[in-house]
């Protein structure tokens, strides 16, 4: 009981009044609430079209042209090979077209191996779709191979991510459909058994599903994967090299790779920018055995997803990202300085057997940010 002296009369005042407000108030933070969901909802269906799966499949590579199982080939993917973004259309029909050819290509100065690939190229093509997007999956192995092949998608809600249904040997094709459920970025690879043996002589990618509405424009997208190579040589052997599947068991390669080869991003492709752009790589770590340390020398990450995260918040300012192999990360960039700037794997030692790669900012010195001391020579004894 609340006491009757006239000097509780402001107390009861204070009481009734919070009761008042309580009860005013009470109906107006659930509308609140509800008003919230329904601004996020309405925000959601906004950045989503409706699905259409009757119209034509969209492709869900570039027409990159396939060379012959066999022959001597550039087997280095263009970091610029990649789709246009996907962005505010609803979910669409979407086929993907993947061949495997075995083929010989240049891994290094003076020395050659025979690549096992999808389309060519290493990595494999970029596969870019939507969450909502039913996926058309299809695998033919050239009849010039010596192998059976497969494909398994780690984006895939299936029995061993689409592998089983596409085992063909040469000369068949196999496919699956399947729809693309969670955004973020994901690797694909040969699940043939052994799998690390097809996948440490090329045959990997990554396929992005991106969210609804898109990604944030940039200014670049580039497509980096990382592996390694087993060869019976040692490092800088030349000659036609034989793969070591005793060093691969024992998870020893003789040479790390960006995109397939030795200098294939800072010798022959490397990613290119402009002083003041904003620039995204979509990277990805093949392996088959070790993590890497992605960092870009001279470069801070201004956001960086995580294990290929697009429905988390990007962690923000990072150094060096961990990405283990198997899993990708997409990693964006400011280019306030020109120069060249090196892609490496802070495993720094791995730098010495091939792991290297460069972007190339274009424009005017940015003295305010970075400018080096005039030289000096050094004063006689």
């Amino acid at each position: 009981m609340f006491p009757k002296d006239k000097t509780d009369k402001p107390l009861l005042a204070v009481v009734a009044a919070f009761a008042v407000i309580a009860v005013v108030a009470w109906p107006h933070g659930a509308n609140t609430t509800t008003v919230a969901a329904s601004v996020a909802t309405s925000d959601a269906e906004a950045a989503s079209a409706p699905a259409d799966y009757t119209a034509p499949p969209l492709p869900g590579t570039t027409a990159t042209p396939d060379p012959k199982a066999g022959t001597m080939v550039d087997i280095v993917r263009d970091p610029a090979d990649l789709p246009p973004p996907v962005g505010a259309r609803g979910p669409r029909r979407v086929n993907v077209n993947l061949r495997a050819e075995e083929v010989i290509g240049k891994l290094t100065d003076g020395a050659t191996y025979h690549y096992w690939t999808f389309n060519g190229k290493v990595p494999g093509p970029f596969v870019r779709v939507r969450v909502g997007d039913r996926v058309h999956v299809s695998l033919t192995n050239d009849g010039g191979n010596s192998m059976m092949h497969n494909v398994d998608f780690h984006a895939v809600l299936g029995p061993g991510g689409g592998g089983k249904a596409t085992a063909a040997g040469p000369g068949e094709t196999k496919g699956f459909t399947f729809k693309a459920m969670y955004p973020g970025l994901y690797v694909y690879h040969c699940a043939t058994m052994p799998h690390a043996e097809h996948i440490s002589n090329g045959m990997y990618g990554l396929i992005l599903v991106e969210p609804a509405g898109g990604l944030p424009k940039v200014d670049r997208e580039y497509y980096v994967m990382q592996g390694e190579i087993y060869t019976a040589q040692k490092f800088g052997a030349t000659g036609m090299l034989d793969e070591s599947y005793d060093k691969l068991m024992a998870e020893t390669p003789e040479y790390y790779v960006f995109n397939g080869a030795v200098g294939a991003l800072s010798d022959r492709k490397p990613l290119k920018a402009k002083e003041g752009q904003t620039v995204r790589i979509f990277f990805g770590n093949a392996g088959p055995n070790k993590s890497s340390s992605f960092h870009m020398i001279g470069e801070v990450f201004t956001k960086a997803y995580e294990f290929g995260s697009l429905a988390s918040a990007p962690t923000s300012d990072v150094q060096t990202l961990a990405v283990p192999p198997g899993d990708a990360a997409v990693v964006e960039m400011q280019t306030p300085v020109p120069g060249r700037f090196l892609l490496v794997d802070h495993a720094i030692s791995r730098v010495e057997r091939g792991l290297v790669g460069a972007m190339d900012v274009e424009g005017p010195a940015n003295p305010d940010l970075f400018k080096p001391d005039p030289e000096k020579t050094a004063a006689a004894d």
